[in-house]
């Protein structure tokens, strides 16, 4: 293989906790990738993008003009109509605090198949009414399409997590009309079955839906050919194909060309701080992936390995090679994760 491009989203730790976090890490393989380098830079992210800086990231990388929305449903085998819009719906939990309104990450809601499409099935009539359908992915991706909402954007789900809703709603023309849909489903699920079984097994309810990502259907292919993932959201790893959507570092080195490899395990340890689960999260990457990278630099399987990092304000972009892994002169180190 020539070239490996590594995304991995919240890579660099919160900028306050940085020192200490790295003084934690044990990950030499990693420290030598992020040192010994052939080229690095910092980019700081749009603060108007609705998106993550890896979700932006991606977007430019896989062509994706608008949204993921009808690339996504392809790959769950659903088939957009040309010219139809679509938006990716996902079940959340919404509550109020105190000074706010907010959204927990969608992973900590250990949301089930049975559970999800009991309320799904519950709020597709009422779409189907509106003549906005909905359209099942998986646990905690849905879709729905509506043809008159191109005026609406908003930000992805993790971008709004833990975030004021009050300043991350999705904006546009049709954000009111939105908001009412909200509301009615919120009614809709209040006391449903599903999430009187989840309260009881000590679990937070399926309350609302956030929407955003929407996109036109096309006849073009929706998966990309070089794009493997491991842990990725469901809308993302849809994007692949689907013998990439769990990739291995033998199954991605085993290609002839180049690839994009987005690992998302660090996400919701990030999203969460709970700093001690992103550390062990990170000594297993170093494990299972860093070091055989390492390894595949210095025996010339693997050409050249680009290493995207980033958090909420940016990113950390660096490429390294066999040649790059001789600068015996550099010492290797992790501070390449104390970016501001």
């Amino acid at each position: 293989m020539n070239q490996l491009t590594f995304v991995l989203p919240y890579a660099l730790p919160a900028a306050e906790l940085a020192p200490d976090i790295i003084k934690a890490l044990q990950a030499p393989a990693l420290a030598a990738l992020l040192s010994r380098t052939a080229s690095e830079q910092f980019h700081r992210a749009d603060n108007a993008s609705p998106l993550l800086p890896h979700e932006a990231w991606l977007a430019s990388a896989l062509s994706q003009g608008a949204g993921p929305a009808a690339q996504a449903m392809r790959g769950f085998g659903l088939s957009p109509e040309p010219g139809a819009r679509y938006f990716l719906i996902h079940p959340v939990n919404i509550e109020l605090a105190r000074t706010h309104i907010g959204m927990g990450d969608a992973r900590q809601l250990q949301l089930s198949e049975a559970d999800s499409r009991a309320l799904f099935e519950t709020a597709r009539p009422f779409f189907d009414e509106m003549g906005q359908p909905l359209y099942y992915g998986d646990a905690l991706t849905w879709f729905m399409r509506a043809d008159a909402w191109s005026d609406l954007q908003g930000p992805s789900p993790d971008a709004a997590a833990t975030q004021d809703l009050s300043v991350a709603m999705p904006e546009g023309e049709h954000a009111r009309p939105l908001r009412r849909l909200q509301n009615e489903i919120q009614m809709l699920w209040h006391g449903h079955p599903a999430n009187a079984a989840r309260e009881e097994r000590g679990l937070k309810p399926v309350n609302s839906f956030w929407l955003w990502g929407g996109a036109l259907g096309s006849e073009l292919p929706g998966q990309a050919q070089s794009l493997h993932t491991q842990e990725a959201p469901g809308w993302l790893a849809a994007l692949a194909e689907p013998a990439q959507r769990n990739a291995t570092l033998t199954t991605v080195l085993a290609g002839q060309s180049d690839a994009l490899l987005v690992h998302g395990g660090l996400i919701a340890p990030a999203l969460a701080q709970e700093w001690g689960l992103w550390l062990q999260q990170m000594q297993q990457l170093e494990q299972h992936w860093f070091a055989p990278l390492l390894a595949a630099l210095k025996d010339g399987s693997l050409g050249q390995l680009r290493l995207v990092l980033t958090h909420r304000e940016g990113w950390h972009d660096s490429t390294t090679s066999r040649n790059a892994q001789r600068k015996f002169w550099r010492t290797n180190n992790l501070n390449a994760l104390k970016q501001p």
